[in-house]
C-alpha cells in the first residue's frame, strides 16, 4: 500500500500563514525548494483543497514561472506530471491536466486509492491534512519549520486531534529551515 504523506511549510509557532492569510514569509531558497521538488517527484498524486489546489495550479497555467530557472522549470514538470485531485464544494472546474474534482473528502474512497497506488500520495493544505490525519490515513508528515514566529493562522497541524510520532529523519537548510520527517505510530 502507498503512503499518505502530509508535506507543509510552517513557521516555527506551527502556522502555515500569516496574518494576513499570505504564504510570502517563506522566501525562495534554491536547496530547500530543490529538496521539496525532490519529495513531491516521489508522490504520483497529491491531494488538495480548493485554496490549495488553486495557490499551486500556476506551476501549470503560468509557464513565466517554470521560466524563471531550471530548478522552478523542473518543480513545475514534476508538478505537472503528478495526478490531482482535488477536494470542493464551490469549484466549478479544474484548471490544470491529470486533475479530478471530488466534492467532498471520503475517508474509504482515498483508502482505496492508497492501496491501488503504486506511488505515495501528498496531500496539501492544512485543513485537508486534518481530515486525513482524523481518518487516519497519513502516514508520514514532513514538516519544513522556517525560522520565523508568525502569530498568524492557519496551523498546519489540527490543534483538536491528537498524533503519537516517531521522528524518522531530520534535515537542516543553511537557511535555517529544518526539515522534520515522522511516522504516525
Amino acid at each position: 500500500m502507498a503512503r499518505l504523506i502530509y508535506a507543509s511549510n510552517m513557521s516555527l509557532d506551527g502556522c502555515t500563514e500569516d496574518e494576513r492569510g499570505a504564504f510570502d514569509w517563506a522566501p525562495p531558497d534554491d536547496d530547500v525548494f530543490a529538496f521539496i521538488t525532490e519529495l513531491m517527484r516521489s508522490a504520483g498524486t497529491y491531494l488538495y483543497g480548493r485554496r490549495m489546489y488553486e495557490t499551486m495550479a500556476v506551476w501549470e497555467t503560468d509557464a513565466t514561472l517554470a521560466a524563471q530557472s531550471d530548478l522552478t522549470a523542473h518543480y513545475a514538470k514534476v508538478w505537472q506530471a503528478a495526478d490531482k485531485v482535488v477536494y470542493s464544494s464551490s469549484l466549478a472546474a479544474p484548471s490544470t491536466a491529470n486533475t479530478r474534482l471530488e466534492r467532498h473528502f471520503d475517508p474509504s474512497a482515498v483508502h482505496d486509492l492508497k492501496a491501488a497506488a503504486s506511488r505515495d500520495l501528498l496531500v496539501g493544505g492544512p485543513n485537508l491534512a486534518a481530515q486525513a490525519l482524523v481518518a487516519g490515513l497519513v502516514d508520514e508528515l514532513q514538516l519544513f519549520v522556517w525560522p520565523v514566529v508568525l502569530g498568524g493562522r492557519k496551523p498546519a497541524l489540527p490543534t483538536d486531534t491528537r498524533a503519537d510520532l516517531e521522528l524518522l529523519d531530520e534535515h537542516r537548510f543553511s537557511n535555517g529551515v529544518v526539515q522534520l520527517r515522522y511516522r504516525l505510530v
